[in-house]
């Protein structure tokens, strides 16, 4: 098979004119790798509140599998990765959905209502981003870390010598890292034998601090592929979290008398800190919002002109994107199927009519241009520093905050609020408008991540944006009985389906819980603002340090400020793996260099390591994650039949510290052969 061509050779020179690019057999292939991997994520998410990008484990998935196909090729393999992606974008929506459950609004999760809004949420995403890829993929110089890697895979897997051998050791470096991880998953989350977190706790007078620990192999996978500034940034949020803000609370409040010492801390963090984390996520979310304004437009004028004049801005296959025709349809479309889901949530509340139309015509107008405005944000920053790292849960933040004083506004002109029970109703609709903006966000932040892709392969935009808006139509069928089997199994922090269930073993959904928080404090006028305020302030020095950083001549320095608030406002138990990924990567690449004697000479091992890194940090994901859903069908089918919701737990007694450091050693053994592998593929 030939090499691409150049991303500026002619069309007439186009030696990949007559290839098949969206073939059924791909798409069918696509949806399969899609299932899988949106489940992943729900768990995933849920669990720790991140998710992983699931593009390059599905490029070499594809590539594996359809060599044996006739006619197979580098575009249609694009196609496969790019529907497949959808997985790990269009499952962000559980980053405020369960929230709904939480504020005791849903019993369980209504599946064509969920479908519905996530389906039309992640089309206009798709769809919002056309105008914005002349700007920031084309004429732009962003570095799209996963669309570049993603790209570099697909080469490599069609090159005419090399299609063979590169194809099957990224198979093993994913198998290999699945297993691994899926193997301590299993002993941690299923026979309970081995510890997924540990902390040390002390005390300097009245202040408590603590040092932890978490034993996730995923986490580490992911840490691997975020870069040294993020976990530096996330490092600096542990400290700020756990090394002066809660250290501060507990020397300055009341320890009470029946409470120990860890739980203390953690109360404070939970009830105090994480609200400042919110405001420092927020602030730099809007940041991002200002720093786009320049892109945005310019990719609205080109829309603009295409529209005016198609044949002047479609000169060539790889520059045709969605006609502006089709572009209206689709908006139009998903725009009807939104106002249909928000009037059957609203049509059960008791309101009058006209009331409830308002409602959702604010909702659907609100889902619109919020959605539009966060598709920028969320793209630019899918540039930056790739879809995984990108502010998904901080947009929402910001979009709950703006739906809950819109909706607070209208209710209290319009008298809704004297009834009681719509109070309830206002915050569940806050969060369900909420859900359709992440939605829209999260498809948009791995779109143009894909496009990057295409562009640097040579595929053509349009079908690759039908293939990501059928990977929207399958994730969202998928989502709605992932989320009520996860919820069945071990349900969510503050929402459990039955009584007398282990509440250490409920799924944490961190940032629905504090969307949740955040939307119930504002309704009921009692939202901790003075904690939101100090977030926004540390938020507001860090933008100026990183800017400082950024300014300085000869230098690659920055300071993810959303990162720095990801580590105050996530267990640090969930964090700390991300950081020590970081490390080992930054500490391999450095190895790597010294050994071939200086950066320009060890390139060529630098590429071979990054590679084989990076797949076998996603088999590190996709293993634990596919464990965890594993598990959740032993433990629903168990508690459906009467059992236990822990029917593969070993009771052993005295077993915790045992427990600990087993699960220390496992982790330790865990990164050493993700290391040893790296630097094995580097010889």
């Amino acid at each position: 098979m030939s090499a691409p061509p150049s991303a500026t050779a002619p069309a007439a020179q186009d030696p990949y004119a007559d290839y098949r690019e969206l073939t059924l057999r791909g798409m069918i292939l696509g949806a399969l790798i899609t299932v899988v991997f949106t489940a992943s994520n729900v768990y995933l998410g849920l669990k720790v509140g991140l998710t992983f990008a699931s593009s390059i484990p599905a490029a070499v998935i594809s590539m594996a599998l359809l060599r044996f196909a006739r006619g197979s090729n580098i575009l249609e393999n694009n196609m496969v990765q790019t529907q497949a992606s959808a997985a790990g974008t269009l499952s962000s929506v559980i980053f405020i959905l369960p929230g709904l459950l939480m504020a005791g609004y849903w019993s369980g999760f209504p599946f064509w209502q969920t479908a519905l809004l996530c389906m039309s949420g992640g089309i206009l995403g798709v769809i919002f981003t056309v105008p914005l890829r002349h700007a920031m993929v084309v004429n732009s110089t962003l570095p799209y870390p996963e669309g570049v890697a993603a790209a570099e895979i697909l080469k490599a897997g069609s090159a005419e010598h090399s299609d063979e051998d590169e194809t099957s050791s990224g198979i093993a470096d994913i198998a290999t890292g699945g297993l691994i991880s899926g193997v301590l998953s299993f002993c941690a989350g299923g026979l309970r034998v081995v510890a997924d977190s540990a902390s040390y706790w002390f005390k300097a007078g009245n202040a408590i601090f603590q040092i932890p620990m978490g034993y996730s192999l995923a986490l580490l996978g992911a840490g691997y592929m975020v870069g040294l500034a993020g976990g530096i940034a996330i490092l600096l949020g542990i400290v700020i979290a756990w090394g002066v803000l809660v250290p501060y609370f507990s020397a300055t409040l009341p320890q009470p008398a029946d409470v120990d010492m860890a739980t203390f801390a953690l109360t404070l963090w939970k009830e105090k800190v994480r609200f400042i984390g919110a405001g420092t996520i927020g602030v730099a979310a809007v940041w991002t919002l200002i720093m786009l304004l320049k892109p945005v437009a310019e990719g609205m004028r080109l829309s603009l002109a295409a529209m005016r004049a198609p044949r002047d801005y479609q000169r060539s296959r790889v520059e045709q994107d969605l006609s502006p025709r089709a572009m209206i349809g689709w908006t139009v479309g998903m725009l009807v199927m939104l106002g249909l889901s928000f009037h059957h949530f609203v049509d059960s509340a008791a309101i009058s009519d006209t009331a409830g139309w308002i409602l959702v015509l604010l909702g659907t107008l609100m889902a619109f241009f919020i959605g539009f405005l966060v598709a920028a944000a969320c793209g630019y920053m899918a540039g930056l520093v790739g879809s995984s790292s990108s502010p998904i849960s901080g947009v929402g933040i910001v979009s709950v905050v703006i739906v809950s004083l819109v909706l607070l506004v209208y209710g209290e002109s319009a008298g809704l609020f004297a009834h009681e029970g719509n109070r309830q109703f206002m915050l569940a609709l806050t969060l369900f408008v909420g859900s359709a903006v992440v939605s829209v966000a999260s498809v948009s932040n791995d779109n143009l991540q894909d496009l990057k892709t295409g562009w640097l392969i040579q595929a053509t935009p349009w079908r690759q944006q039908v293939a990501l808006i059928i990977g929207c139509v399958v994730g969202a069928l998928v989502i709605a009985p992932v989320l009520e089997m996860l919820y069945q199994a071990y349900g969510f922090t503050g929402a459990m389906p039955r009584e007398g269930m282990d509440v250490k073993q409920a799924l944490a959904a961190p940032q629905a819980t504090l969307m949740t928080t955040i939307a119930t404090g504002i309704f009921s006028h009692n939202l901790q603002w003075n904690y939101i305020f100090t977030g926004i302030g540390i938020g507001v020095a860090l933008i100026i340090v990183d800017r400082l950083l950024r300014s300085r001549p000869g230098t690659n320095l920055s300071l993810p400020v959303l990162a720095v608030g990801m580590g105050i406002y996530l267990p640090p138990a969930v964090t700390m793996p991300i950081v020590i990924g970081t490390v080992l990567a930054t500490l391999v690449r450095k190895r790597i260099q010294r050994r071939h004697g200086g950066k320009t000479q060890a390139e060529p091992y630098l590429k071979r390591a990054e590679r084989t890194g990076t797949l076998m940090a996603a088999g590190l994901i996709v293993g634990e994650s596919l464990m965890g859903v594993i598990m959740a069908f032993i433990i629903a089918f168990s508690v459906t039949s009467g059992g236990s919701d822990a029917p593969l737990a070993l009771s052993l007694e005295n077993w915790d510290d045992a427990a600990s450091w087993l699960g220390l050693a496992a982790f330790v053994v865990g990164a050493t052969l993700l290391v040893s592998r790296v630097m094995k593929a580097a010889r």
